[in-house]
């Protein structure tokens, strides 16, 4: 049977990650879509989300649905973040599981894997070291996702599995300096700064760590790629398998921006896990591979960000 004429549940679908599903789930005819906004569910009350699937009864489901944040929001956090990012995610497993769900991806994020990980990040490396301490807290409630859909997966012989991508970034993604992660913050610095006269832009850490960035539509894709066949791993990753250090990248988006002031670094901010970059060779072999370039990526998502900051929920920078 075609997977888009099934009932659907995007978890998070008002998201960036969910958004860019939801978008593209519609676009490829999907005709059963069921999404919930966080006020019309609570997914950290396990008796609400039981009475969801027990009325709705999806077919599929794909969880985007999380508490997340850069290395200021996780540090600042970890509580919040360990304890709310383990209640959603155990409610929706749990009662996919009970409710007969018969497909269900779990979005993760490459924090997953150890700090000093070798390179490139292979699945197998998942708990091999200790994790970066900075977003230590959501890495762990990320892990135990992924090991209860393993579980699910090779003990019941279920179509459970998990995504880690890569650092995301896109259109809807947050432009807020509290709690944003490192390309959207650089986009909203280099921004503001322009617009006031080409101010000098202070950059976290040494900028010598070097990133993987995946934009949002080609994870979208993934996931699509991936519901349309069978499980063959209850773990994926999903990057492009290139990074950058970050100085290169604030020159990227310094040049994208139109930015032509000074860019300054606070060498005593920390600098997160050295280096990250994913081994898509578990996905590259099924025959999928990303679209977008990362200066397309850039461009895409500053124009867009151009178009909606208006809307958009940011604190303000003091010059």
């Amino acid at each position: 049977m075609d997977i888009f004429k099934k009932k659907i549940y995007v978890a998070g679908h008002t998201g960036m990650v969910g958004s860019a599903i939801w978008r593209l789930l519609k676009a490829r005819g999907a005709m059963n879509l069921i999404g919930k906004k966080s006020s019309e569910l609570d997914l950290r009350d396990q008796y609400e989300v039981r009475e969801f699937f027990a009325d709705q009864r999806p077919e599929i489901v794909i969880n985007a649905a999380a508490k997340v944040g850069g290395i200021l929001a996780n540090d600042s956090y970890p509580y919040e973040f360990l304890m709310d990012n383990l209640m959603i995610q155990n409610n929706i497993i749990d009662s996919s599981l009970k409710s007969g769900v018969e497909r269900f991806l779990f979005l993760g994020s490459s924090c997953v894997y150890p700090k000093r990980s070798i390179q490139p990040i292979k699945e197998e490396y998942l708990l091999t070291g200790p994790l970066e301490p900075t977003n230590e807290s959501y890495a762990i409630a990320k892990i135990a996702g992924i090991k209860a859909c393993e579980a699910i997966y090779t003990r019941m012989g279920k179509g459970y599995s998990s995504i880690m991508p890569s650092n995301l970034y896109g259109p809807y993604d947050n432009f807020d300096l509290n709690s944003s992660h490192v390309l959207p913050a650089m986009i909203r610095k280099f921004h503001d700064s322009k617009i006031n006269g080409n101010q000098p832009v202070m950059l976290w850490g040494t900028g010598s760590p070097l990133r993987e960035f995946l934009h949002v539509e080609d994870l979208a894709d993934a996931v699509m790629f991936l519901l349309t066949r069978e499980v063959k791993y209850p773990l994926i990753n999903v990057g492009t398998g290139y990074d950058i250090e970050i100085k290169k990248l604030a020159l990227m988006v310094q040049s994208v921006v139109g930015h032509e002031g000074d860019i300054l670094w606070d060498e005593s901010k920390p600098d997160g896990t050295p280096r990250k970059v994913m081994d898509i060779s578990r996905i590259k072999s099924m025959g999928w591979e990303p679209r977008l370039n990362l200066l397309e990526g850039i461009s895409q998502t500053y124009n867009w960000f151009q178009k909606n900051q208006k809307s958009l929920k940011m604190h303000s920078i003091a010059f």
